[in-house]
Formats: C-alpha cells, sequence, structure tokens
C-alpha cells in the first residue's frame, strides 16, 4: 500500500507544500498553509494504460444545430441583465461582494419572487438559523412567499432532503465556505472543503436541472476567497459591489457562459430591500446647472449598456520642496501617472508642483480605457480653472505619443448622451462616428484639445 504523505495547502491560492511554513511559495500571503487530509502517494498510478477500460463517448458535428437554452426570468430587471436574461435551468452561479452588502437581502427577493409564480425555490443558510432569514423577509414584505428554508451546513444531508421530493427550480447556498462534506476531511471554508462540496452541488444542479446559486465570501482585496479552481467550475461569476455606506449597489457579470460579460445591473439600498435604478446615468451625475472647472462627463460602457459618469480633479499648487500627491478613487493609479506624464511631456503642462487628486462620482469604477481623454480633460480644467461646457461629453484612448485614438461603439455612448441633453462631444478625429443629434468636435492629438480648452485656438 503506497505511504500517505502530509501536505499543507494555501487557503488563498490552493498551492500545496509538504511541510508548513509562515509563507506561502507560490502567492506571497502569510499564515494560510492549513494542514489537510493526509493523500496516497500516486506515482503508482503511471504505470496503469488509461487506453483500456474506458467507455466509448459520442464525438458530435461542430455545425450540428444547437437549441438555445431555456430562460427563467427571477422578476427583477436588472438581476435578469445581469445573467443574461434570466437564470438557465441546471447552472451554477457564484455571487460574491463584500460582507453586507446585501447579497442575500438581493437572492431572498429573487427567490421570494420565483416562488410566488409557483415555481419551487428552496433556501439554504449556513449562516444563519431559518428563523434570522425568516424576519429578514418580513422586514422586506416578503413574510407571504412559499420559499422552503433550512439551516444546514452538510452537503449530504442538503441532497438527501432534495432528493426526496421535486427538484427545486432554484437552490440557494448562503455561503459556499459554510459547507462541509463528509466525503473529505478539514473544516469548512477550507479548499479541499470548498471545491468538494462545490462539485457536488453542481452535479446536483447538471443532473436535475435546478438552477444553483452559491454565494461566496471575498477577501481583503475583493477576490472571492477559496480556491481560483471555483470559479471556473460555476458557469457565471457576479461581483456585487458598492460601499455599505453609500446607497447604491452594482452587480457586475464578471463569467457568463450563457451570456456577454462586463453587464452590470445597478440597486440602491432602501428599507424595502433593493430597489432597481433604470436609469444609472442620472444617478451618477451631479447637478450641473453652472460650469465647475476639474468636472467633466464620460460616457462609460458596460457590456452592452452605456453609463455616463462624472469625472471629477483637483489640483493644489504645493510649495517649493513639498512632495506632491496623487490620489485616486474609481480609476487605475497607474493609469493616471500615464496621462500626467503625456501632459507634462508632449503638451508642456506642468503637474510637478501640484497634489492631484481624481475621483470617479457616486463610487463607480472605470476600467474602460476610453476615460483617458475625459481624464485629461478633467486635469486640465482644474489646473487652468477653466471649466469643460456642461453640455460636452469627452470620451477617447490617449496614446503614449499623445495622439488621440478612437474607442469602440462610439454610436451607443453619444445616443445615450443625446437622451440625456447633451449637445457636445469631445473626440478623437480617427474613426468613423454617427454623432447623430451631437456635434463632435474631433482632435487628431491631446495637445490640440489642451489648446481647445486652454482657448489657444
Amino acid at each position: 500500500m503506497p505511504k500517505a504523505t502530509k501536505r499543507f495547502v494555501c487557503q488563498a491560492c490552493g498551492g500545496v507544500s509538504p511541510r508548513w511554513q509562515g509563507q506561502c511559495t507560490d502567492c506571497a500571503e502569510w499564515n494560510t498553509l492549513v494542514e489537510e487530509a493526509p493523500v496516497a502517494n500516486t506515482a503508482f498510478a503511471a504505470k496503469h494504460d488509461l487506453r483500456r477500460g474506458g467507455r466509448q463517448i459520442e464525438l458530435v458535428a461542430l455545425d450540428a444545430d444547437v437549441a438555445l437554452p431555456p430562460r427563467t426570468q427571477t422578476g427583477i430587471a436588472e438581476f435578469d441583465r445581469t445573467l443574461g436574461c434570466g437564470l438557465v435551468p441546471g447552472s451554477a452561479t457564484l455571487i460574491g461582494g463584500d460582507p453586507g452588502i446585501g447579497k442575500s437581502t438581493l437572492l431572498i427577493q429573487a427567490a421570494a419572487k420565483l416562488a410566488t409564480r409557483g415555481l419551487p425555490v428552496a433556501y439554504i443558510s449556513g449562516e444563519e438559523a431559518a428563523d434570522q432569514v425568516r424576519l429578514r423577509a418580513r422586514r422586506l414584505g416578503l413574510g407571504n412567499a412559499p420559499v422552503k428554508l433550512a439551516s444546514a451546513t452538510s452537503v449530504r444531508d442538503i441532497l438527501a432532503t432534495l432528493d426526496g421530493g421535486r427538484p427545486p427550480a432554484l437552490l440557494v447556498i448562503d455561503s459556499i465556505q459554510t459547507m462541509h462534506s463528509d466525503m473529505i476531511e478539514g473544516a469548512p471554508g477550507t479548499v479541499s472543503q470548498v471545491r468538494a462540496s462545490a462539485q457536488e452541488l453542481i452535479r446536483y444542479a447538471k443532473e436535475t436541472g435546478c438552477a444553483v446559486i452559491l454565494v461566496g465570501h471575498v477577501t481583503k482585496d475583493g477576490s472571492i476567497a477559496g480556491p481560483r479552481v471555483l470559479e471556473h467550475m460555476v458557469d457565471t461569476v457576479l461581483s456585487f459591489e458598492g460601499e455599505r455606506s453609500h446607497q447604491y449597489r452594482i452587480l457586475r457579470a464578471i463569467k457568463n457562459r450563457f451570456g456577454g460579460t462586463d453587464e452590470i445591473g445597478v440597486f440602491a439600498m432602501a428599507e424595502a430591500g433593493l430597489g432597481e435604478v433604470p436609469n444609472p446615468s442620472a444617478l451618477f451625475l451631479t447637478q450641473r446647472d453652472e460650469g465647475v472647472a476639474g468636472a467633466v462627463v464620460f460616457p462609460a460602457l458596460e457590456g452592452t449598456r452605456p453609463l455616463l459618469v462624472e469625472i471629477q480633479a483637483l489640483t493644489v499648487r504645493l510649495a517649493s520642496g513639498a512632495t506632491p500627491r496623487r490620489a485616486v478613487v474609481g480609476w487605475d493609479s497607474g493609469r493616471l501617472a500615464m496621462i500626467l506624464a503625456v501632459l507634462e511631456a508632449r503638451c508642456g503642462l506642468s503637474f510637478s508642483t501640484a497634489e492631484v487628486y481624481l475621483n470617479v462620482a457616486g463610487g463607480y469604477r472605470i476600467t474602460d480605457p476610453a476615460a483617458d481623454l475625459a481624464v485629461a480633460a478633467a486635469l486640465v480644467s482644474a489646473l487652468a480653472e477653466r471649466p469643460v461646457p456642461a453640455d460636452a461629453v469627452t470620451f477617447g484612448e490617449v496614446s503614449l505619443s499623445g495622439e488621440l485614438r478612437p474607442v469602440a461603439h462610439a454610436a451607443i455612448r453619444l445616443k445615450e448622451s443625446a437622451k440625456l441633453g447633451f449637445e457636445r462631444a469631445l473626440v478623437p478625429s480617427a474613426g468613423s462616428i454617427e454623432a447623430g443629434s451631437i456635434t463632435p468636435s474631433r482632435f487628431p492629438t491631446l495637445g490640440r484639445l489642451v489648446d481647445h480648452l486652454l482657448g489657444r485656438g
């Protein structure tokens, strides 16, 4: 019999080490190695011929007709939009977010809406008692919804209970880090337990056609806790973002096998739970009756949804010898440093003696490279104390040479801008743009835009 060996598994990245050490050699995290059940030395398995004893599988043609998977609408339009028009039977969805952000609230609302339409729904909580979930539902006005509740952490008990009746249309597991499989040794939340528990629940979903939603905890840097393989096992990964002190929440699709990624749903937290925000562009724009230096409107694009946000910049001149500060909220700090360098090297502006503060209004975070030009315009406006026209939007990518490059889906961005009353657009001269009712002002380089904003031409 092969000899069993000890192993220590990192709870942050899943890396395996033969002995305990303070720091994981794979991800450099400290005190994350935990001893798990001994495993047998499987070196002898290489002697077996895997070409024998298996069953033949059926190969199908790539050009065969494929029917689109059916969808089940939850009744929450923003949630369905993020999922890709609803839940797919037999799918597995992982939703993560900071503690208290509203994950359980959103899921109990979705479960209640499905249950009131006559669909069987089961909500399993491993963190709260059934009475606690029931009290939350009553506070949300959903106390009469026929949702089946249970408080359990054993995957074997959960599956045995569900096998005894009609499979539910939706199964919510809150959370996967509290689930425990007796087939694997180790405490709940360890890498092996999370992987094994998720695998059994996903298998149940595929065999019965039940849509399973797993709630996941997140680490201090915002990524979903547990093994990275968990995100590969599920069909859809959603991230619930926002500040607990802020009213608004954003549900973002990171991975979706049945729809597009980077779709978002916007919600507002209220006493009656999470409410949908039908016009999120108006949400992230402040009152613009008068021009304010350093404020620029940028039409972002999340998936297929255009979203107008306001980028705010502030510069403060310092006495000679002082070290200027660079602070950014809602954008990449490295990209801000690049834009500042281009403005200094290609446009002759000096930010070396000024503190720079950049903020995206409403707690929104931008990853779209088309925001380069809007950020540059906001910085120039703040430095010169000259407001950008209040009826203008700005978008475009800035290269290190100072050239302005066109971005994708310009027509969609301009259409959303015109809907909210904007009349002008500061855009790159390259590329074709269907402006519609908006008048485009085209600039080949960042220097030309700076001259325009400063009134030099």
